[in-house]
């Protein structure tokens, strides 16, 4: 229990004191995020160095606190070390989707073939069970850009990603407590510390964004306890075991992860790069229907808890059923949301007809806080 307190405290105080700073540099160099494009929802030039902050608190929290960490930590370690060095350069210099793509490949590596973070069973989901070493490694390396991605992706709201994210480490630190897993809790909870602190300053209206060294950061750690969390709770001996691993990890990370799983299907769909711009996230859509920055955010976190508990006290129909009524539950909800929106549902049938001029890129406007879909629609005219 010390080591979370001290970890969980020490990331809180360093990202506490190390922001100002950063606020201030940023401000003297003039290293914004700029709203120039139609896709930013925020009015004014707002720093976006806020995962400095995160990673000072994180991985010093992290190194300090845990009481043994062994090799496991020294290539994570060096995992996030690459993370870090990736979205910083993307923060200020703007990478090409290929290079962030491959910087997060080699990451993802590091963790798989030196970390022993690997997914080497489907643990009865389709029938599925143990998989050859080759497929497992595909997988694993699959799962963990894709969180890390979904974190990045969903930062688009002010408190969202940080919120989310909290979140999740919260849920997973608390069972690796439990079951005396200490490095993978220390490193939950300093990531919740760092997180604490951060959204002090990024809650509406914000004051600085975590921009793709926070969130970045924030899907990598979050891939590497979802995965460890299944490899453990898996395991008939554990201390609490949990054969709905699979499904109940998945709950976890629930709105980021099944969204950005939506929106690449859709762009693929649309004869369109998975990475391309867009504004078809759920927090435009939330946004497009009235709801403020912090509503967004409220409603986000609230709905993701539901699905934690929803999947936890169901946890007994077995992966297939619960992973699959997570996915039906997913599209009703986003259905829902678009059916409810006549501007966003004529533009995606549009998109994805291919009709010329009507594409979701080139139609959108910038919506300001409390724009209804009727108001939008007549400024799109």
């Amino acid at each position: 229990m010390d080591h979370l307190l001290i970890g969980s405290v020490i990331a809180f105080l360093i990202t506490f004191s190390a922001i100002p700073i950063i606020i201030r540099v940023a401000e003297m160099k003039h290293l914004f995020d700029v709203p120039d494009d139609d896709r930013k929802l925020h009015a004014n030039p707002v720093p976006s160095l806020g995962g400095i902050g995160i990673f000072a608190g994180f991985i010093l929290a992290l190194l300090m606190a845990v009481p043994f960490g062994g090799l496991e930590l020294q290539f994570m370690t060096a995992a996030f070390m690459v993370i870090f060095f990736l979205g910083i350069k993307d923060d200020i210099v703007v990478l090409t989707p290929f290079k962030k793509f491959l910087g997060q490949v080699v990451a993802a590596a590091i963790l798989v073939f030196k970390g022993g973070v690997l997914i080497n069973s489907m643990h009865g989901f389709l029938g599925i069970h143990e998989m050859p070493y080759a497929i497992s490694v595909a997988i694993t390396i699959f799962t963990i850009i894709v969180i890390t991605n979904s974190f990045n992706l969903i930062d688009g709201v002010d408190g969202l990603a940080g919120s989310l994210g909290l979140l999740a480490a919260s849920c997973l630190g608390v069972y690796f407590f439990l079951v005396n897993q200490h490095l993978y809790s220390v490193m939950a909870f300093s990531m919740a510390g760092a997180l604490s602190a951060f959204l002090i300053f990024n809650v509406s209206p914000a004051k600085i964004f975590m921009g793709d060294t926070g969130s970045l950061l924030l899907g990598t750690v979050n891939s590497i306890l979802v995965i460890k969390f299944i490899q453990i709770a898996t395991v008939p001996t554990a201390a609490i075991y949990l054969p709905a691993a699979p499904a109940i990890g998945f709950a976890v990370l629930f709105v980021p992860l099944f969204d950005t799983l939506r929106i690449f299907s859709y762009r693929i769909l649309s004869r369109r790069s998975p990475f391309s711009p867009d504004r078809n996230h759920v927090h435009h859509l939330l946004l497009e229907k009235g709801c403020s920055h912090n509503m967004v955010a409220f409603l986000a976190v609230s709905f993701n808890v539901l699905i934690i508990a929803l999947t936890f006290f169901s946890r007994t129909l077995g992966n297939t059923i619960l992973l699959l009524g997570l996915v039906s539950i997913g599209f009703s909800t986003i259905s829902l949301l678009i059916y409810t929106n006549r501007t966003k549902r004529r533009q995606l049938y549009h998109t994805l007809r291919g009709e010329k001029g009507l594409d979701i890129e080139t139609k959108v406007i910038t919506l300001k806080t409390g724009t209804t879909g009727m108001e939008a629609e007549e400024m799109a005219k």
